[in-house]
């Protein structure tokens, strides 16, 4: 899963004789706010609509305008997971994506990447959700899913919830089982604390809800 496979074909891009009022006329009628400046094939650098809005002449070029964003981008060969961090840390409703001599390969668009992140955790396949709480230097994922293959059932995905200024850390399983009450028995046995649990119609609850969630972030 590289950035190259998530590029979208038709993100427009502009250059640095672009007109201030054509860029923020492109924002809207793709619904972004930001757009990657490219001249010929070499990319140039992003801008966003925050560096527009405060100006007062619409009809300078793109070219004269201070970027805030200036060297934001992905290499071709980056995983999805350097994509999102490098989003969310610049807050981004698109990332360009390079080559290695700095030629623009396209875009991708942040609310294109929420079909990605649903596949990555394994949103459409059925099952449940346990949450486990656990120390740090407890953390064995070797005995959790022991456990979980005890009760039949496989983990299908996993990821890790941490704060750095605490000595704990949530675990969020998806298992390929509905039915997960003999699990969670497992795990009370084995002293893991099951900070939450959620069934088959819990599960699409407190999915739609983290999916709503990630739409209204997204401005969708």
């Amino acid at each position: 899963m590289f950035a190259s496979e998530f590029i979208q074909e038709l993100v427009p891009v502009i250059k640095t004789s672009t007109t201030v009022a054509d860029a923020l006329s492109l924002m809207e009628e793709f619904k972004i706010t930001h757009l990657a400046i490219v001249n010929n094939t070499e990319f140039l650098g992003i801008l966003s609509e925050n560096d527009l809005l405060s100006l007062d002449d619409y009809d300078q070029a793109i070219g004269a305008v201070k970027l805030s964003l200036n060297n934001v981008f992905v290499k071709s060969e980056d995983h999805i997971f350097d994509v999102l961090k490098c989003i969310e840390e610049n807050k981004l409703s698109l990332l360009p994506v390079v080559s290695n001599d700095n030629e623009y390969k396209g875009s991708i668009l942040t609310r294109s990447l929420v079909g990605e992140v649903a596949s990555i955790l394994s949103v459409n396949n059925p099952g449940g959700i346990i949450i486990l709480e656990v120390n740090v230097n407890d953390y064995l994922l070797s005995q959790i899913a022991s456990i979980v293959e005890s009760n039949d059932a496989l983990i299908i995905s996993a990821f890790v919830k941490s704060d750095i200024s605490s000595t704990k850390m949530d675990i969020v399983l998806k298992v390929n089982k509905t039915d997960i009450s003999g699990i969670i028995q497992t795990f009370n046995r084995f002293e893991y604390t099951v900070k939450a649990s959620f069934g088959e119609q819990e599960m699409d609850d407190f999915l739609r809800d983290r999916y709503d969630s990630l739409m209204n972030y997204l401005n969708i």
